[in-house]
């Protein structure tokens, strides 16, 4: 047992492990997750306890791809079907990664993978006004055609053709909480939270329901932080900082923000509401409902960064 430990929340984007357009393959998504897990065994060495949670946006695409290509043949995929086969998926791949890691490294842990579902409001503003692209892009005439068929909204998507959107509503609710803090506490590596969670509604009678739609994985991760009293949240991106002006000729890197300065530069539009925009916002989120410290870094920098020589700390 291992409940005197600390524990972390590690929030791991589905990007990670596809390096380039190269290496696409889910061989090459394997190497990506052994590369990505080695920053995790090195913060279990330090004596953490922790809890992965991943995207899945970049593997989504490709699984409702192959439904859209098959759809003459079989019944497209329900998306919250999609988002479990992902998170048993990419479960396995994780759970291979971390083990043959441990063995390796000769440490006694073993980890998990657990479905996980996320309570959304059926009620949410996103439901009326869906904005989220999934899927391949399509002309205009398919895309419609599909729409009619399958019940699908569509919308153009910047130019490079038409696309599936679905809704993006908040978490509110992390439905597996309990077991997944209970393995955590006692030394089980648990991944879960996969794409932020199967997004289901609750009916009158209190029984559950998937819906169409996804949810922004760093939200739900910092909510699963907050709700189990996570002593850290980590962020693991594709820069080892978080900076201000990136990419532009004032670029500055931040080794630490409190809560106070993170609202502000949130507020002044700093970071891109692509990328980085939603990691800030989950590190302010996690702040304001009692965590302590957050952290954004690279996964290979992760051991470093919690010493102290890179990444940027959140602290209230």
């Amino acid at each position: 047992m291992t409940a005197d430990k600390q524990l972390a929340v590690v929030a791991i984007g589905g990007n990670a492990l596809i390096r380039d357009t190269a290496h696409q393959a889910i061989p090459d998504q394997y190497e990506a997750a052994a590369l990505t897990v080695r920053g995790v065994a090195d913060m279990i060495e330090a004596g953490w306890n922790v809890i992965v949670t991943h995207g899945n946006g970049p593997q989504m695409g490709y699984i409702l791809r192959r439904s859209e290509l098959s759809i003459h043949e079989v019944a497209p995929v329900p998306m919250d079907y999609a988002g479990a086969d992902l998170q048993g998926a990419l479960g396995y791949m994780f759970v291979r990664a971390f083990r043959n890691e441990f063995r390796r490294r000769g440490i006694a842990r073993e980890p998990v993978a657990l479905v996980t579902e996320t309570l959304v409001d059926p009620a949410d503003p996103a439901f009326r006004n869906p904005t989220k692209p999934i899927g391949s892009q399509m002309d205009e005439a398919a895309a419609k055609a599909l729409a009619a068929q399958q019940g699908w909204v569509v919308a153009e998507d910047a130019g490079r053709g038409w696309r599936r959107v679905v809704p993006s509503p908040q978490p509110l609710h992390i439905v597996d909480y309990q077991p997944i803090v209970q393995l955590a506490r006692a030394g089980f590596v648990v991944i879960c939270c996969g794409g932020g969670g199967i997004p289901v509604i609750e009916e009158a009678d209190g029984t559950l329901r998937g819906v169409e739609a996804v949810i922004d994985k760093d939200l739900a991760s910092s909510l699963l932080a907050r709700t189990i009293g996570a002593d850290l949240f980590v962020l693991a991106t594709g820069v080892e900082r978080v900076a201000l002006g990136f990419n532009t000729p004032r670029q500055r890197w931040l080794d630490r923000m409190t809560l106070d300065e993170a609202r502000l530069h949130d507020a002044a539009d700093e970071f891109d509401k692509g990328s980085m925009g939603p990691k800030i916002k989950a590190l302010i989120a996690f702040l304001e409902g009692g965590g302590t410290r957050g952290l954004i870094t690279s996964p290979a920098a992760l051991g470093r960064a919690l010493r102290g020589e890179t990444g940027t700390l959140m602290v209230p």
